[in-house]
């Protein structure tokens, strides 16, 4: 007999998306999380937000005379009013940046930690150290987040000086180019910071062993945690252009719609790209759990 072909582990994904979807209490509980965390967090935003308004108006600026026939000089302009923002931005991003980094870690934590437990009862809920892992999941993120803006700031650097014309075809190019780049170095290095929460409930590990576990599954299970990721990356990617087209779609009709309908398609659109999106991390979490079962086991 022929030898069957190794299953690979975007094969499996489709079990996986039929699974959660028939599990809906799953889904609900990563959007109820992520929402408790994100809807407080944008409320402060707009307060915050309409608080520096309040005190440099955007006429004050110049953001409500911007030419938009002419992109240089609107370029210019957007410069000068984000040298007259930047220090009331900084300022509180200053003291809001650490506390709702705080909050998210605590949040997703105890939010991963009850969709692990109702995936599988079996395992253990251990809150604290879930924090834990999520405090270092941020700090690498926020890493290559920052690695991403330096690059980018770098780029109009290079090509969008005042002594010549700007460069804007270069610079497109290497914002295109250096944004799907580091995307798909998240994709490729994030797996370990993913996989290690269940190899410490499922192999009863403490947090920084689960860590140092995680880089020594071995090449058949790495290579299919790596392959999740890049196609769940891609899936949001898709999400995102999808989001954007139904944003969109009724552009040609807004004078015989109106800004009201303009409005109500865009939020339709924003929530069916972050429900989209929760769902297919619960869809994540189901497929490293199945290949932790076959490789680990």
């Amino acid at each position: 007999m022929k030898a069957s072909a190794p299953l690979r582990g975007t094969q499996s994904l489709v079990g996986q998306m039929g699974w959660v979807f028939e599990r809906p209490s799953l889904s609900a509980l990563e959007i109820a999380w992520r929402w408790l965390f994100g809807v407080p967090f944008l409320f402060v935003c707009w307060r915050q937000t309409a608080q520096i308004l309040a005190i440099l108006p955007l006429q004050s600026a110049g953001l409500t005379t911007l030419d938009p026939q002419n992109p240089w000089v609107a370029a210019v302009q957007l410069n000068n009013a984000w040298a007259l923002y930047q220090p009331h931005l900084f300022a509180t991003l200053r003291w809001l940046l650490p506390v709702a980094a705080l909050a998210w870690v605590v949040v997703s934590g105890l939010g991963r930690g009850l969709i692990l437990r109702r995936m599988d009862p079996v395992l253990h809920f251990r809150p604290l150290e879930l924090i834990g892992l999520q405090a270092v999941w941020l700090v690498l993120f926020a890493v290559l987040c920052w690695g991403w803006f330096r690059s980018i700031a770098w780029v109009a650097a290079t090509h969008i000086t005042t002594g010549s014309e700007p460069d804007l075809v270069g610079y497109s190019m290497w914002v295109i180019f250096l944004s799907l780049g580091f995307f798909a170095a998240w994709a490729l290095v994030s797996w370990p910071l993913s996989i290690a929460p269940l190899v410490m409930l499922l192999e009863e590990r403490s947090a920084l062993s689960s860590l140092g576990e995680s880089l020594k599954l071995g090449k058949a299970f790495t290579a299919k945690l790596i392959e999740i990721n890049l196609v769940m990356g891609i899936v949001n990617l898709a999400l995102i252009v999808l989001a954007m087209v139904l944003s969109a779609a009724p552009l040609p009709f807004g004078d015989q719609l109106g800004s009201d309908a303009l409005h109500f398609v865009w939020a339709v659109a924003a929530v069916f790209y972050l429900l989209a999106s929760d769902y297919f991390q619960v869809v994540r979490l189901k497929g490293f759990l199945e290949f932790w079962r076959m490789f680990r086991a």
